[in-house]
């Protein structure tokens, strides 16, 4: 009985830890604030309005590499790789769309 119990409490707390690290992964996306990350992290370079640093010609796809992968630029400052930094290519395409909205 004592060996089934300790099995019940392993089992249960692998299944609480699976869940927790699941719930956590889900939430990444959920409280992404894609204007507060804009503002801290790409206004200074893009401006207010997105309105520098920022082709217009470019497709969807194009920008969300650049905003994952970086780019180098003519001249300094580079475009620095987001993903590497947590970004994930939902988040990417997030921060696109405001970047985009700034811009109308």
């Amino acid at each position: 009985m004592k060996v089934k119990a300790t099995a019940l409490v392993i089992v249960t707390t692998m299944m609480l830890t699976v869940l927790s690290i699941v719930s956590a992964g889900s939430m990444r996306d959920d409280t992404f604030d894609a204007t507060k990350t804009y503002k801290g992290k790409c206004v200074s370079c893009h401006g207010a309005k997105a309105e520098k640093k920022f082709d217009p010609a470019k497709t969807d796809d194009e920008h969300l590499q650049i905003i994952l992968k970086g780019k180098k630029a003519e001249k300094p400052p580079n475009m620095p790789a987001y993903e590497t930094k947590g970004i994930t290519a939902d988040q990417a395409k997030l921060l696109l769309d405001h970047m985009k909205s700034l811009r109308q």
